[in-house]
């Protein structure tokens, strides 16, 4: 089994136009995502979906049983690749994320998905912390325009800030391309 695996982290409908919760670039995002699953696929590598659904049916997305919080129908998951439920950031949170990982011998993941400055942020710093090596391939990733002190930071810029923190700690901070050329794809 590879000792590599690609996380997939919520890229739902809600994050997508029309739905709930729309994130800027998120189809340009799950598109570089779709060529990450794939090459991950075609080595067969690990492909682990993670899909956040709030508990309450009053939550401002991701509201349980409804078609938003489904996974985005470019990066279903294809038979046998599992899919983990959670309900907080953090996919490793009260999950069986980690006993996936370590089931399959993982010792490196890369992380696609949303959103860039909460799920994806999450999920890196706890998989770094857990000992995982961790690469974030940045243009498969999406964030929206956030307001802070009465100001609006726009979602590059959030994308930017996280991104480059993360590059200084907790991972190796990439492109598509840059990742797929390194695999050899």
């Amino acid at each position: 089994m590879s000792k590599q695996a690609v996380i997939v982290v919520d890229i739902q409908n809600d994050y997508f136009p029309g739905g709930l919760w729309t994130l800027h670039g998120a189809d340009a995002a799950a598109d570089k995502a779709v060529r990450i699953i794939a090459g991950a696929r075609e080595a067969g590598d690990l492909v682990v979906h993670i899909r956040h659904e709030f508990t309450s049916p009053d939550a401002p997305f991701f509201r349980p049983g409804t078609e938003g919080a489904h996974i985005h129908p470019k990066v279903l998951n294809a038979p046998g690749e599992p899919v983990v439920l959670k309900h907080f950031v953090n996919a490793f949170r009260e999950t069986g994320l980690k006993d996936i990982l370590d089931s399959n011998g993982v010792e490196k993941v890369t992380v696609v998905g949303s959103m860039s400055h909460m799920c994806v942020d999450g999920v890196t710093r706890a998989a770094a912390d857990y000992g995982y090596e961790v690469t974030v391939i940045h243009d498969a990733c999406a964030t929206r325009d956030l307001e802070f002190n009465g100001k609006v930071v726009p979602a590059e810029q959030v994308h930017g800030a996280f991104m480059a923190a993360l590059a200084f700690a907790y991972a190796n901070v990439i492109s598509t391309d840059e990742y797929l050329d390194q695999q050899g794809q």
